[in-house]
Order: C-alpha cells, then sequence, then structure tokens
C-alpha cells in the first residue's frame, strides 16, 4: 500500500513543491516526509510505522498513569516526540511536546501545583488523541 503512496508523492514524481518538515497539517502522518526519512523505501516505511503503532500505544498508556509524576511523563512524552517526528506525526509531536513544556515550567517554579496538573491533564488528553488518531490513520494505510 505504501508504495503506491510513495509513487505519487511530490517528492517521488519530482515536483518541486517543498513540503516543510511535517508540512501536512491536515494529515496524522504526513507521507512526504516519511517518504524523505526513508528515502524512498516503501519497505523501511512500512516498518517504521509498523514499529511506531505498538510503540505509541504503550507510552500513551504508560503517560495516562495517574501515580505518575509530571518529570517521568515528560520523559515518556520525549520518546514518543522523537519517535512521531521520525514518522511524521506532526499532531503527537506536538502535543507531546505541550507535556515536556509544562514540566519545564514545573521545575522552574513559576506555575502553581494545581495548574500544573490541570495543564498536564488536558495535554495528556491531548496526546491520546493525537496517537488515537495517528494509529488509525496508519492502520487505514497498511490495510
Amino acid at each position: 500500500m505504501l508504495e503506491n503512496t510513495w509513487a505519487a508523492s511530490p517528492a517521488a514524481t519530482g515536483s518541486r513543491q517543498e513540503s516543510p518538515a511535517l508540512g501536512d497539517p491536515d494529515s496524522p502522518v504526513d507521507l512526504v516526509h516519511l517518504a524523505r526519512q526513508c528515502q524512498g523505501d516503501p519497505g523501511l516505511e512500512e516498518e517504521l510505522l509498523g514499529l511506531f503503532t505498538p510503540l505509541a500505544r504503550s507510552l500513551a498508556a504508560q503517560i495516562s498513569d495517574p501515580q505518575m509524576r509530571l518529570e517521568p511523563k515528560a520523559n515518556i512524552a520525549h520518546k514518543l516526540r522523537g519517535s512521531a517526528l521520525a514518522i511524521g506525526a506532526g499532531r503527537v509531536a506536538v502535543a507531546a511536546g505541550a507535556i515536556e513544556d509544562i514540566a519545564r515550567s514545573a521545575r522552574g517554579g513559576d506555575v502553581p501545583e494545581e495548574a500544573q496538573t490541570r495543564a498536564a491533564a488536558r495535554a495528556i488528553a491531548a496526546l491520546q488523541a493525537a496517537v488515537a488518531e495517528a494509529i488509525a490513520h496508519i492502520e487505514r494505510l497498511r490495510r
């Protein structure tokens, strides 16, 4: 399935239209970015998407633990952000980055703990939604 996606992409057809990193804001996974990361190898694209799905599910489940403190959640978000950037899952990367930002603010002591907790809960909910959307998109692509 991904072979056909790659063949029709602007990068494969020689189109000069450049998309910025993670340049398709309407898609949960930027396939042009993924094709660039994999240097046009559809097998590698398939492999990366196959690796991302269970990893994202696992990390998203871990980060939802209400007993876990913010700093370990930020570490998990950092891992998820890196993985998302690798495949072009921009919304996941942005949502994970928000959790890292909240943890950074908390380290500085600038934000009251109650506000941190509320902000972290909202950011985690956004991350969960972005991960679910990206996984659903990947599953549709892989059919």
